[in-house]
């Protein structure tokens, strides 16, 4: 005598053979041969058998733009800054740890930065690109500096504006050096 699982295993092993058996006597030919005209994002039309070109939410080469210049990603699509001063912004910034990028907005915002020769100060730094064009006026640099006290706490320090300026000419200089070297190739 069988018991109930034993006759229940059985039914849906029937079950199981008759549905593979059903569904490979299918056509493979599901019909996805198309001769309709297909409309790509932008409302053009393209031609049946025409292959449309690969479209993705960043636009064209992605991201950051790829292949295009960084004079070219003034454009609409890739970064929505001058490619030259983002560039430059993470390449004067890259000894200190990033807290956030945001290249659509122009933000960089970098973490607490504790140089090894001075381990009771700290720096902070914020770059704001506001331009898509390479100018002195296109970008805006932020700078923070705490010193440790006595008691252990971070304590604010005004940093002179010659500070900051001397960080926003040293970005405005690399963004340089990138272009004379993107125009030199």
């Amino acid at each position: 005598m069988k018991s109930k699982t034993q006759k229940c295993s059985f039914k849906f092993a029937a079950f199981g053979f008759l549905s593979l058996f059903l569904l490979s006597s299918c056509s493979s030919n599901l019909g996805t041969d198309s001769s309709f005209p297909e409309s790509g994002a932008s409302g053009q039309v393209f031609p049946a058998g025409r292959p449309k070109e690969r479209e993705t939410i960043f636009g064209e080469g992605g991201i950051l733009g790829g292949g295009k210049s960084l004079e070219e990603n003034q454009g609409g699509s890739g970064i929505g800054v001058n490619g030259y001063l983002w560039r430059a912004s993470l390449d004067t910034l890259s000894f200190m740890p990033l807290s956030s990028a945001d290249p659509f907005g122009g933000v960089i915002i970098t973490d607490w930065y504790t140089p090894a020769e001075s381990p009771g100060e700290r720096f902070k730094v914020t770059v704001y690109i506001l331009d898509r064009r390479l100018r002195a006026d296109g970008i805006r640099v932020s700078a923070f500096k705490q010193n440790l006290d006595s008691t252990n706490n971070w304590v604010p320090v005004e940093l002179t504006p010659k500070t900051i300026t001397n960080l926003e000419n040293a970005i405005l200089r690399r963004a340089r050096e990138l272009r004379i070297t993107r125009e030199g190739e």
